[in-house]
């Protein structure tokens, strides 16, 4: 009788036991979004060297759950402000915005959970684009660059002797093109989509000494320079020089025509090389250069960064949860995994630490940190970037149909500036 209640009296204390550190147990709310087909894989899948990355970090954080999505660019937006709406914001969001979130009291500030070693480990210049007064909100997941690839043999057939690098070097070896394969081939790829328009729009005003703010920091949508940069771009497309449909053409419909040898150059992501290769395309003979200029301008790339962040959660022991946030961040990116998901994606990484490895894998990558180097960034920062964003795509689709670009740009400035 005594064994049996000593037995009984064990068994109690371990399910007390067990009943307490499930009670301990955080979970994290994670959405997570979906760059291409092996995100949700390697997220939640096998992906991850046979494993997900759920179940790696779970493994190596007893304690901490995670409860995470994966969600396609096109809902991420709709998903996050519906569970905003419900008083269910996630704990934690990779999304491109910021700014909103933060104005609206939303976010912690990164200081509050990324631990110093990691937080060093960022490369500076990303950083700084998720700062807003004093406070940085967000932490890079990763960058992507633009630059512009063009088809070797193509040009060549057309007598094309130069890779452009002015606008009006464009111009004549889009005619070349033109005159060479007739329709066979888009001498040049525009993507003024609701997908990509604002990246068109960067690329045509900032190689025109424009863009979408002035040198204080102030929104100069309508400048004259914007306005012969969209007309430019505009002018291509009415000469038959580019794919015939740029308001639905996706960059996506143009990787596709450049891979197969029907497009002869793109404005497009330092991924375009892993997209090639998983869509089957052989035979292309590629290279890079830098993005066309008009006269007096100098080149640039478009740096794209992603981010992710961390929402306030008042009924939360946010203490234990902040913890649990850096353990998250901390695994994430650990070259052990981050390189892999880096690599995977076809992306440029956001810490030093995964630079080695990533040369060493591909010599070529260390070029595209050259070119981060000069990269400008979307003035996500400034709390009308969303209305920006969607005003510049709405001015370049109107346009496409005949609208005016000073009347539109001028509508479009006096919209977010209130004069």
């Amino acid at each position: 009788m005594k064994k049996i209640l000593t037995l009984v009296l064990a068994l109690t204390m371990l399910l007390s036991m067990t009943a307490f550190a499930m009670a301990d147990d955080i979970t994290l709310d994670v959405i997570i979004a979906q760059y291409g087909p092996s995100t949700q894989d390697w997220f939640l899948g096998t992906g991850m060297n046979g494993t997900s990355f759920k179940a790696k970090f779970e493994e190596a954080n007893p304690g901490i759950k995670l409860n995470l999505e994966v969600v396609s660019w096109n809902d991420l937006y709709t998903v996050v402000s519906t569970r905003i709406s419900n008083n269910n914001a996630p704990d934690i969001l990779n999304i491109d915005v910021f700014s909103d979130y933060a104005n609206e009291g939303l976010l912690l500030p990164v200081s509050d959970y990324c631990p110093d070693a990691l937080f060093a480990d960022f490369f500076p210049s990303f950083i700084q684009e998720s700062v807003i007064g004093d406070t940085v909100w967000a932490v890079p997941d990763l960058a992507s660059a633009r630059a512009l690839y063009y088809n070797v043999d193509l040009l060549k057939e057309a007598g094309v002797e130069a890779v452009p690098e002015t606008w009006a070097e464009l111009e004549d070896a889009a005619q070349a093109i033109v005159d060479f394969y007739g329709g066979e081939v888009y001498p040049w790829g525009i993507d003024m989509t609701t997908d990509e328009g604002q990246a068109a729009f960067a690329y045509y005003t900032w190689a025109n000494n424009g863009g979408f703010v002035d040198d204080k920091g102030e929104w100069a949508l309508n400048s004259d320079a914007n306005v012969e940069a969209i007309q430019y771009a505009l002018s291509l497309v009415a000469n038959g020089y580019t794919n015939p449909n740029p308001a639905t053409q996706t960059r996506y419909d143009l990787q596709d025509m450049f891979g197969a040898g029907k497009l002869a150059m793109v404005i497009a992501p330092n991924s375009v090389p892993a997209y090639i290769a998983e869509k089957g395309y052989t035979g292309v003979n590629y290279a890079t250069a830098s993005i066309p200029h008009n006269e007096g301008a100098s080149s640039s790339s478009v740096g794209v960064m992603d981010r992710i962040m961390a929402f306030r959660d008042d009924s939360a022991d946010q203490a234990a949860r902040n913890e649990a946030i850096g353990k998250f961040l901390t695994f994430f990116y650990d070259p052990e995994n981050y390189v892999g998901w880096v690599s995977m994606e076809g992306f440029l990484p956001a810490v030093n630490s995964a630079v080695g490895a990533l040369v060493a894998a591909d010599p070529s990558f260390e070029a595209w940190l050259s070119v981060l180097d000069s990269a400008k960034f979307y003035p996500v920062t400034k709390a009308e970037w969303n209305d920006v964003k969607q005003g510049v795509i709405a001015v370049e689709q109107s346009a496409l149909t005949g609208g005016d670009v000073r009347t539109l740009l001028d509508e479009l400035q006096a919209k977010v500036t209130g004069k």
